[in-house]
């Protein structure tokens, strides 16, 4: 009896201390993997987009009305937060968010390594990821995007689907949903889970449905489905766009691979073995490929979808293979990252420097209280300068449809989001911007291309300057 008693609390003992060495390593690779990401003001257009979201959110402004975007709410709302904490001049609270969501999708995934295969297959799996999760090009993979603050959520349905406790992982889903649209791919293995598991399914569904159910009504429910679901038609094409699509799909294909070096032998290895038995596994990385697809854009941030399931793959194909690959695949993980790290202290900044000047000029011809029009792809312009859009819509590729990475066929206001050029015409005729900056520099959504943006330029604005090719226009009283 005494025996039965002390099981248990020897047993919170061992993994207490498993935990207490295990975590400081994790956080520590976190950390170390992270140092390109605070070494520049942003990384892409993703962060100027959501900074520029925040502080408006944070002067009284409405998600999906004064503000809009494709995506959910939840990376929005967060950003709004650690600016209110931390202050909006900066990103470093967020990428500091960013660190720790690395952290817990490590700990999630160590935690469900070695729930399944033991001591050693939990640390292999934490650190394999960790080390893998900075293999794309650094604008991808050290940017504090939708995708890395979606990745702790897939693990933790995982997680959680894996302990059975399913009300708990169709939250999870919804969480991972509610940050991207695609986080919702994982839902197919939590449900394979809870058909294995012999689970109830409503449980699952009900967990799933009440967060987005009570973000849509936060939101208001018809902008809602309209901007997370339904009005993404023309950016979801690719017609005649293909040669341009599949290049970029195939080089950003080629550079995770390398990322993954120290993940992909062992898998390969064990698929000409024996089964690893990891059918929930298999299912999550078939998910996330799909996830990729959908929509045919292949951006590099969108592959770190791919990590943590590749990473628990990996470990589980350890475990059938000899002792020494561990190591091996461990020390090539290593050599992969260090050169994804040393890419990250040296990407060029060329667009990082012309929209810092761009916006010292914008801040300089204008007064704090003047909206402005930047009319381009990089609204981190108005996050640098200071100055508040004049539309709601903040790049030109909600407009035009050029946001998807087109190369100009599906490009042009017929291909804008339905309604928003009616939106744009009242906006700039109730508050006309003080300053429009034509930033398009060649591309196929310039005031040549655009009769919209045309007519308002010849109906009340002078050209006054130019900035490294983008031109500046004034409002003539």
């Amino acid at each position: 009896m005494l025996v039965a008693q002390l099981a248990p609390a020897r047993s919170a003992a061992v993994a207490h201390g498993y935990w207490r060495r295990l975590l400081p390593l994790l956080a520590t690779l976190a950390c170390v993997t992270r140092i390109p990401s605070f070494t520049r003001p942003l990384w892409n257009p993703d962060e100027g987009y959501l900074a520029v979201q925040a502080r408006i959110l944070a002067h009284g402004g409405t998600l999906y009305e004064t503000v809009v975007d494709r995506k959910p709410p939840l990376v929005p709302w967060l950003y709004e937060g650690a600016f209110a904490l931390c202050g909006s001049g900066s990103l470093t609270s967020v990428r500091i968010l960013a660190v720790l969501a690395h952290l817990l999708t490590a700990a999630l995934l160590a935690s469900l390594a070695r729930r399944r295969w033991g001591d050693t297959a939990g640390r292999a799996a934490g650190t394999l990821y960790l080390l893998a999760s900075v293999g794309l090009n650094p604008e991808d993979a050290q940017a504090a995007g939708f995708e890395v603050f979606m990745l702790p959520c897939t693990a933790a349905a995982m997680w959680c689907a894996d302990r059975r406790r399913f009300g708990a992982a169709g939250a999870a889903v919804a969480c991972a949903f509610l940050t991207k649209q695609t986080g919702g791919a994982v839902l197919l293995p939590v449900l394979w889970l809870c058909a294995a598991h012999r689970g109830r399914p409503l449980r699952l569904l009900a967990g799933l449905a009440l967060p987005v159910l009570a973000a849509a009504a936060v939101t208001d429910p018809a902008r809602f489905l309209f901007w997370t679901v339904t009005g993404s038609g023309a950016y979801a094409t690719f017609t005649g766009s293909e040669l341009h699509v599949l290049a970029r799909g195939l080089s950003n294909t080629a550079i995770l691979a390398v990322g993954c070096a120290g993940l992909l032998p062992p898998v390969l290895r064990a698929l000409r073995t024996a089964r690893t038995g990891a059918t929930d596994l298999w299912l999550w990385l078939a998910s996330s490929a799909g996830a990729v697809l959908v929509g045919f854009h292949f951006f590099g941030h969108y592959y770190l979808q791919l990590v943590p399931p590749l990473a628990l793959l990996a470990t589980a194909a350890l475990q059938i293979l000899p002792r020494e690959r561990l190591s091996a695949a461990v020390l090539t993980a290593c050599g992969s990252c260090a050169l994804f790290l040393a890419w990250g202290f040296l990407a060029p900044r060329t667009e990082l420097t012309h929209v810092q000047r761009l916006a010292h000029t914008v801040a300089d011809r204008t007064r704090p209280g003047d909206r402005v029009l930047v009319w381009g792809m990089h609204p981190e312009t108005y996050w640098l300068s200071g100055r508040a859009p004049a539309s709601r819509y903040l790049t030109a590729g909600l407009l035009t449809n050029f946001s998807g990475g087109r190369d100009g066929p599906q490009v042009g206001e017929e291909f804008a989001v339905r309604g928003a050029w009616t939106v744009f015409r009242q906006e700039t005729a109730q508050r006309p911007p003080t300053l429009i900056v034509d930033d398009s520099r060649g591309r196929p959504y310039g005031p040549a291309h655009t009769p919209t943006l045309r007519r308002l330029l010849a109906n009340g604005y002078e050209e006054s300057g130019k900035v490294d090719g983008a031109v500046l226009y004034t409002r003539v009283p």
